[in-house]
């Protein structure tokens, strides 16, 4: 069992930059791939990116490739997405997710969870 608490979120203007958090429940996730997902209301959760369980890869969605990155800390205990040049469009509430295994971009294929966290980009 994983469970994820997102924070971070907020209102920022465009071509300003926030860090979300993403903190597993004071155990590693060692071993599982750790993914963001993004929604906006009526819309499918989109893939944002992910880092390997072994956390030595970063996989990222074309929409956000070069602005995004994602990085964990050494005890895996946290993982982090750091935005920067934020549109308008990455407005959207973002959730980080896990999964045994190698990182998916289908939200089906994750079993962990966080609450999410909104993210407003203001023109």
């Amino acid at each position: 069992q994983v469970l994820l608490v997102e924070s971070g979120g907020g209102l920022v203007q465009a071509g300003g930059s926030l860090r979300l958090s993403c903190a597993a429940s004071g155990r590693s996730f060692s071993g599982y791939a750790m993914v963001w997902f993004r929604q906006t209301p009526g819309k499918e959760r989109e893939f944002v990116g992910g880092i390997s369980r072994s956390g030595q890869s970063t996989f990222y969605a074309d929409s956000v490739k070069g602005r995004f990155t994602i990085s964990g800390d050494n005890a895996k205990t946290t993982m982090y997405l750091q935005m920067n040049s934020l549109k308008p469009e990455d407005t959207a509430v973002y959730y980080c997710a896990a999964r045994a295994g190698r990182i998916k971009t289908a939200p089906s294929d994750y079993l962990f969870w966080g609450q999410g966290t909104q993210v407003t980009v203001s023109s």
